[in-house]
């Protein structure tokens, strides 16, 4: 099965409660009129897409009613899909990768969304795309984390910079980096730790593995991505909030779009919040991280078969 039929099959849970919702209210209506906005609404909310999105769909879809571009319930989906895909590809900008020497990716987030394992298949896509890739296990907080990183190494033939449980991440950051520019690596994947309940004292580790980074390669991290449990809906908006405070966050990785109902939080992430998803992940294997395609998501949320 392609990526695109395993999206597909990934996000069948959000489109129970979004698409076929909306496939509902179109069939039930003949035309659209203020109960059908109102119903149309509420499928919104209820998928995460966001207050601020959802509002601005239906001021679209009043306007497109307006200049004659909506003129029955049926042709409301379509309207809908290419809305969402222009929504979510605003501002997306390539992947990020260095002029030269290694593209140097930090990854931040909270412990138990996927953060490790998001690692391991980022390391997995780029190793399979002919890259030297080395992966940082700069979560020293949890030796967990760092035997968890050690054994997707192992798993993709990819090599792992680490430290003992405890160690200054800045310092793991700064061998790491070492190792990558000696060894001609080209992507270097640096790991983080995510106890948010000690949120100062974690952003001010966050700033400091930045600043030592940037001074041994001046335009990097060329990526901070965090990574977001899709399953917990509108939480993910506030966790992102929380980081894009503190660091520069130049995107999103959104794991276990498979596993919720909430796939619309895609689109509340963009339009809330301004950043954009830049993978997305739709089941447990390695292969199942891709980077994420704006108009594909909206065709497969749309899609009816």
């Amino acid at each position: 099965m392609g990526f695109f039929d395993r999206l597909k099959d990934g996000l069948s849970k959000t489109r129970k409660g979004f698409t076929e919702k909306i496939e509902q209210l179109i069939t039930g209506y003949a035309t659209i009129d203020e109960e059908f906005l109102e119903e149309l609404e509420a499928v919104l909310l209820m998928a995460d897409v966001g207050v601020h999105t959802t509002m601005q769909l239906i001021e679209d879809i009043r306007g497109a009613i307006k200049a004659k571009k909506i003129n029955s319930p049926e042709e409301l989906r379509p309207f809908l899909a290419v809305r969402i895909g222009k929504i979510l590809n605003e501002g997306m900008v390539p992947l990020a990768r260095a002029t030269e020497g290694p593209t140097v990716i930090v990854v931040v987030g909270v412990n138990g969304v996927g953060k490790t394992t998001t690692i391991g298949k980022l390391g997995h896509y780029y190793h399979d795309q002919g890259n030297k890739v080395l992966l940082a296990a700069g979560d020293t907080f949890r030796a967990a984390a760092i035997d968890q990183l050690e054994i997707w190494g192992q798993r993709i033939d990819v090599d792992v910079i680490c430290q003992s449980e405890g160690s200054d991440p800045a310092a793991v950051a700064y061998d790491a980096v070492q190792a990558a520019k000696a060894r001609k690596a080209d992507i270097l994947i640096i790991d983080t730790a995510g106890r948010i309940h000690t949120k100062s004292n974690l952003m001010e580790e966050l700033k400091k593995i930045h600043r030592v980074i940037s001074r041994e390669i001046p335009e990097a991290p060329h990526e901070v991505l965090l990574v977001l449990d899709a399953t917990t809906g509108q939480n993910a908006i506030s966790q992102a909030k929380l980081f894009k405070e503190a660091v520069n966050v130049t995107g999103v990785v959104l794991t276990k779009l498979d596993g919720t109902a909430k796939g619309g939080v895609v689109v509340a992430i963009k339009a809330d919040l301004g950043l954009p998803v830049k993978w997305i992940g739709v089941g447990e294997g390695a292969d199942d991280l891709r980077p994420f395609d704006p108009a594909e998501f909206a065709e497969a949320l749309f899609s009816k078969n």
